[in-house]
């Protein structure tokens, strides 16, 4: 058995948190986590089974929201992706099919994802798995940057994603649920607060000194910010 600290199912987060932190436009977590209705017309949630109402979402939730964002940029239509899914989640029997490790540390994960896209008649530009001429199947760009992002609890089938590194390149900053109230952090100092400190004038060193950090962390802390608000 793994480490398992049952860590998807914490409630963790706002759904307008989660905008925030994953730079979506707001209302967009709420639709994709718990569904909405437009002219009368209910539609139902993407993570979601059903909509509950429920104000926070789960750390596990969270994280497949994440996935979800990284087609954001593609103009894909979430509801064209909920019909995988859900056959997704009934064939891994978890909630969270997006965030299991039998999806993503296991070779078979890309083979049940390429079948169930193809049960469903997905189309090939919403794929999370493609397959390359001559090839074995791979992840598409976009499950991979995901796939990369994440750290588990342990490899085993019922690890979990344990923490979430959310710019390739800089990977001391980190969004944890267990640290920092869920926020992007650096060993446990939230990235916003050194960036605050950088703008009222404190050195590097300084901000170093005082939370017990390495400048690297530091640095790569006020990099993240700069991204954030160039985004």
């Amino acid at each position: 058995m793994g480490n398992v600290v049952d860590l998807l199912n914490r409630p963790t987060y706002g759904l307008a948190q989660i905008d925030s932190l994953l730079g979506l436009q707001s209302g967009t977590a709420r639709r994709w986590i718990d569904g909405y209705r437009r002219g009368g017309k209910p539609y139902a949630p993407v993570v979601r089974e059903h909509s509950t109402g429920e104000e926070i979402a789960t750390w596990g939730e969270f994280i497949e929201t994440r996935l979800l964002a990284e087609y954001r940029d593609a103009g894909v239509p979430m509801i064209r992706m909920r019909p995988a899914v859900e056959v997704l989640r009934q064939e891994l029997n978890t909630p969270y099919p997006l965030a299991s490790a039998l999806t993503w540390l296991r070779p078979e994960g890309r083979d049940l994802v390429r079948v169930v896209e193809e049960k469903v008649n997905l189309d090939p530009h919403l794929a999370l798995v493609v397959v390359p001429t001559g090839q074995a199947l791979a992840w598409s760009a976009e499950a991979d940057r995901f796939r990369t992002a994440i750290e588990w609890t342990g490899d085993s089938d019922d690890a979990e994603p344990r923490r979430l590194r959310p710019v390739a390149g800089i990977n001391e900053v980190v969004v944890d649920p267990l640290l920092g109230f869920g926020e992007h952090v650096v060993r446990g100092v939230r990235t916003e607060v050194i960036r605050e400190l950088v703008q009222a004038g404190e050195s590097q060193d300084a901000i170093a000194e005082v939370y017990e950090l390495p400048r690297e962390s530091v640095e790569a802390a006020v990099r993240y910010e700069l991204l954030r608000v160039a985004a």
